[in-house]
């Protein structure tokens, strides 16, 4: 595969996170910004307004769009991304999970905290998440991440704004440490990125964004997918993004063969 190369397979083992440049063809991009624009004129049931009220900027996140705005679907299912993503796994497949839009406006200053992924999904198994960039996106606008993280403990997921333990109880797994009070203790990895670059990551990688304090806009579709091993994991509370009724149709346990999580690689 011409757009990855051994080292990129080596630096992702070992940090968890890895950026390849090009992935994607300037039609690719064009598509995806299409389908991104069609989204926010028309925002699904499980869009957000995730920055406070007070923000100068504006931060909206919409999910599974993949579904209903075809130039998403035909990104996120049949460009270069799921083969790179099946490699970077050492999987056999990729099973596309779901696709996770960012937009950050103009003078947006809410930064997203510190997290893992996946203690907020039903999954159980390694996923990979593909951060596509559409516009460019300077250094100091881009997603940061906590090299070697995905190799530690799940960490606490907490609501971004107001910090609640939503999801797993208070006191059942690790706390995030405070990075920003030291970061120098923590190797932080942060790039530049121009349209059709990606930056792949694991589902248990610590990243965080920055506010995006530039003139042009920040607009990124983050899509998520599953190797082979992954398995459904019932949680008894919803998970972000919820699949209502899923539960009925997937056992606790099962592959994710079902058609919200259709196969992306091999096509």
């Amino acid at each position: 595969m011409a757009m990855i190369d051994d080292d990129a397979v080596e630096a992702y083992a070992r940090d968890g996170v890895v950026v390849v440049r090009g992935v994607l063809s300037t039609d690719d991009i064009e598509r995806l910004s299409s389908g991104v624009d069609r989204a926010l004129a028309s925002p699904g049931d499980r869009a957000v307004h995730a920055s406070s009220i007070d923000d100068p900027g504006c931060f909206v996140e919409d999910f599974c769009r993949w579904s209903d705005i075809s130039e998403i679907e035909d990104v996120a299912l049949r460009s270069g991304i799921p083969e790179v993503a099946a490699t970077l796994m050492d999987s056999m497949s990729a099973r596309f999970y779901h696709d996770h839009i960012l937009v950050k406006e103009s003078g947006t200053t809410q930064r997203t905290p510190w997290h893992q992924d996946q203690p907020y999904y039903n999954v159980d198994g390694r996923g990979i998440s593909a951060w596509v960039a559409i516009d460019p996106v300077p250094r100091g606008g881009s997603p940061e991440f906590w090299a070697g993280s995905h190799l530690g403990p799940w960490r606490l997921p907490r609501t971004f704004l107001d910090r609640q333990a939503k999801w797993f109880p208070e006191g059942t797994l690790s706390e995030m440490p405070d990075i920003e009070a030291d970061r120098s203790a923590y190797d932080i990895r942060q790039w530049r990125l121009s349209p059709g670059d990606v930056v792949f990551f694991s589902f248990l990688s610590v990243h965080s964004a920055p506010g995006f304090l530039y003139e042009h806009r920040r607009r990124v579709v983050s899509f998520r997918y599953l190797s082979g091993e992954a398995r459904h994991a019932v949680r008894p509370w919803p998970t972000s993004p919820d699949f209502p009724g899923l539960a009925d149709e997937l056992a606790d346990g099962a592959p994710f063969d079902h058609p919200l999580f259709p196969k992306a690689w091999p096509r």
